[in-house]
């Protein structure tokens, strides 16, 4: 089908996928009512860990091997070529992806479960301030998924969008089971988990809009991705998985995260890779 050979509809379509992962991870709660901290904090150690690695193996490399493509260093600018290269297209890049989500951080009013509130003042209900919490954290990730279909081998963006998925699985768990914890329906604390991954798509749409009608910002966005992913990682999935007293083990599914994810982007590469 046509569908499923164009890059641009592939990216919206996998973006979408992955954001519904979110409301697959909730499915648990409808069999057991509470999941423990120890749980929940391993669970996203586990997330940050596929997050880690499709940054690294996923984005990074990518944008990387780009500059080496004839198309690039036959159009680029030589401050933009070889190891000043890497300096100003990747390492802008990377270092813009986190600023962007420190900047989204520090002026939208919103509240971790563990930190509490951040940004602004705001009076809407706690809820809303959670779920906006996990939409600044989730928007990077929709973009990832879709700046990587724009890459000519679209096993990237396979591999960046199950890395994706794979994550959302336990993070959606670990978004609605404190809903639940606090009094909220085991229902509604599923619907929200699954609202707050679908603003994936949104970045998804952005992501592959850009690089595949403006080719050459491709590197950018792909570091772009990457530093907004790595931010969120070290600023918010760490510290709230080590805040309540599991930091070795939230460390050690941290391993076992980006463990799986190095070796399925590898497995992915060598069977449809080419």
């Amino acid at each position: 089908m046509q569908l499923l050979s164009d890059p641009f509809s592939l990216g919206i379509i996998a973006s979408l996928l992955a954001g519904t992962a979110t409301g697959l991870g909730a499915i648990p709660l409808f069999f057991k009512k509470d999941f423990s901290r120890r749980s929940l904090d391993v669970m996203l150690g586990f997330a940050a860990g596929v997050m880690l690695a499709a940054s690294a193996f996923s984005l990074l490399v990518p944008s990387f091997d780009h500059l080496n493509t004839p198309e690039w260093l036959a159009s680029a600018p030589a401050w933009a070529v070889g190891g000043a290269g890497v300096v100003t297209v990747v390492g802008a890049g990377f270092l813009l992806g986190g600023f962007f989500v420190h900047i989204a951080d520090k002026y939208l009013p919103h509240e971790h479960f563990a930190k509490g509130h951040e940004g602004p003042s705001s009076r809407l209900a706690r809820v809303w301030l959670l779920v906006i919490a996990i939409t600044i954290h989730n928007f990077p990730e929709g973009l990832a998924v879709g700046v990587s279909f724009g890459v000519s081998d679209i096993t990237t963006g396979f591999s960046v969008a199950l890395a994706i998925a794979l994550q959302n699985i336990p993070e959606g768990l670990a978004v609605a089971a404190p809903l639940v914890r606090e009094g909220y329906s085991r229902k509604y604390a599923g619907l929200l988990a699954l609202a707050t991954g679908l603003v994936e798509p949104i970045g998804g749409l952005l992501g592959v809009s850009v690089v595949t009608f403006a080719i050459g910002l491709l590197p950018y966005g792909l570091a772009f991705a990457a530093g907004a992913m790595v931010f969120v990682v070290g600023d918010e999935m760490v510290p709230e998985s080590h805040s309540g007293g599991n930091a070795r083990l939230a460390t050690w599914g941290l391993m076992i995260g980006f463990f799986i994810m190095m070796t399925l982007d590898n497995v992915f590469t060598f069977l449809f890779g080419g």
